[in-house]
């Protein structure tokens, strides 16, 4: 992108001609190209049929967050995706702001894309009466139910929209973050929020979660269209509303590790709890019934159809109100049918051992909008329309 002068007229002049062209469809998405094997070095494709940041290799760095929307009315909500799509659009492409004042800065004069993806998805209370949208509602989107490990912290659960930003760097995610909610111009509301991470993979080519363990070994194969269509990706034979097909339902859920606890336990009985060797990975030879990954896949033909794909990150807040590490997973997953496969994995994980060292504090289930297709479309397009 090249520079171009600020309007002149100051911030509330700016404010006044964005909304002006945001109500007239003036806001033009960046020149980004489709999905192309071409694609840019650090830059994830914009374009195409599903958004970027659920099959995308996971990026050492990411921000989850959920808000509540603060649009007055539909026309309202409209510019708010508009916005969101067009701010998108620049921040995973990269470039020099048009406008001096439309960057806070934090990044300099050029926006890196630093392989920053951005995952739109929205919840169950934006169905409400607000904008008349009841009739296009995802069919399996609900609230999160409770479980009864969870200890839920009051503000730190659901939401109107969710936005997962990931990137190479973490004052990417953090510069992307803050760019959408100054474009939202007060339609946005954080309601929680997680800053993710990353352990960095190890000599032995491990990567491992918090609990010294490798993760994500059970994951569905990404690069196979068929396992994605068949486990990930609303398809338009489902039952879903026409709009849907493309997107996928997203599970967050923020897990507290008991790290003090978890640190006392012998290596030998932690592996006895996961189910798999702590230096390899490998399953143990006997693994005990309630370990964790003989409950979460059990490897059966009645578990085949409730497998997820896992794209969770670490996290650590400092210390939680009871004096103790506030560390742990966000875990998320995405899936075609949180019934099916997300719920039925976490009703099979009731009574593991696991469950004596986590806590499950937050998060909430959202659907991930259809992708953007090309310059004249945005996020939410086909929802608006079919509401």
């Amino acid at each position: 992108m090249t520079s171009q002068p600020a309007v002149e007229g100051g911030p509330a002049r700016r404010s006044l001609l964005r909304t002006a062209a945001l109500a007239t469809g003036a806001l033009a998405l960046p020149a980004v190209g489709l999905p192309t094997a071409a694609a840019a070095a650090g830059q994830v494709p914009f374009l195409g049929p599903h958004q970027a940041g659920v099959t995308t290799p996971a990026q050492p760095y990411a921000v989850f967050a959920a808000c509540n929307v603060h649009a007055p009315d539909r026309d309202a909500l409209e510019r708010l995706l508009r916005t969101l799509t067009a701010r998108i659009a620049f921040l995973t492409t990269g470039g020099t702001p048009a406008e001096a004042d439309a960057d806070n800065g934090m990044l300099g004069p050029v926006v890196p894309a630093d392989n920053l993806t951005v995952t739109v998805g929205v919840g169950a209370s934006l169905f409400d009466d607000r904008y008349g949208l009841a009739a296009a509602k995802p069919l399996r989107l609900t609230a999160m139910r409770a479980f009864p490990e969870d200890r839920m912290r009051p503000g730190d659960a659901h939401g109107d929209l969710s936005l997962q930003l990931c990137a190479d760097s973490r004052d990417t995610v953090l510069h992307a973050l803050r760019d959408l909610l100054a474009h939202a111009d007060g339609a946005l509301e954080l309601r929680w929020r997680v800053d993710g991470f990353q352990n960095r993979p190890r000599p032995d080519g491990a990567q491992r979660n918090l609990m010294g363990f490798k993760d994500g070994i059970a994951n569905p194969d990404t690069a196979s269209d068929r396992e994605m269509d068949r486990l990930v990706w609303v398809r338009p034979d489902g039952g879903e509303p026409a709009w849907a097909t493309g997107g996928s339902y997203q599970v967050l859920r923020v897990v507290q590790m008991l790290g003090e606890a978890w640190d006392r336990v012998p290596a030998i009985d932690q592996e006895r709890v996961i189910g798999r060797r702590k230096d390899s990975g490998a399953p143990l030879e006997v693994i005990p019934p309630d370990a964790h990954i003989q409950r979460a896949n059990p490897h059966t033909p009645q578990s085949a159809d409730s497998r997820i794909l896992r794209r969770g990150y670490n996290f650590d807040r400092g210390i939680d109100p009871d004096g103790r590490l506030d560390l742990g997973l966000l875990f998320c997953c995405y899936q075609q049918d949180v019934v099916r496969q997300f719920e039925a994995v976490q009703l099979r994980l009731a009574g593991e051992r696991l469950a004596d060292f986590t806590v499950p504090t937050g998060g909430g289930y959202f659907f991930v909008l259809p992708g953007v297709q090309d310059g004249s479309d945005w996020l939410g397009r086909g929802l608006l329309a079919a509401g």
